[in-house]
């Protein structure tokens, strides 16, 4: 499972990483270089553990990644304050009630990515932490 989680949401980090540079303002997020850079490493290093690393590599980069993921959008919720952005993306306005400013002017994070950085953290580690089973089969069937 851990493999293809990391396969799906790699091609989608790609995804986002791409049309960020298109669409900074794309569903209320503020997608400037720097975020978009993320995206972009993130989806490859992902990509990479599903399609070619270990299941047990998977498996640890979905539980590490995952964690990560929803530590910072649950971060961004807790430490996030009533912040003017210094990001300019079109569409938005000049305040956020939870804006976490990273990288002030190159890394500012909203409440929509908050959300979102929490289910993709849940998705991640949901797809290492039911991978367990598979590791031991593979383990089992190798020997």
């Amino acid at each position: 499972m851990a493999k293809t989680v990391a396969t799906i949401l790699g091609a989608a980090f790609i995804l986002v990483g791409l049309l960020g540079f298109v669409a900074p303002g794309m569903m209320g997020m503020h997608l400037t270089l720097t975020h978009n850079l993320v995206h972009l490493i993130s989806g490859a290093l992902a990509l990479y553990f599903g399609l070619a690393g270990t299941l047990s590599g998977a498996r640890a980069f979905c539980i590490a990644f995952g964690a990560v993921y929803a530590l910072l959008g649950i971060a961004g919720y807790l430490l996030g304050s009533d912040q003017a952005h210094t990001v300019n993306v079109t569409g938005h306005g000049a305040t956020d009630s939870s804006l976490l400013k990273v990288l002030p002017g190159n890394l500012e994070l909203a409440a929509p990515e908050h959300g979102l950085h929490i289910l993709l953290g849940l998705i991640f580690l949901a797809g290492g932490l039911l991978t367990r089973r598979d590791v031991r089969e593979a383990v089992r069937d190798a020997t």
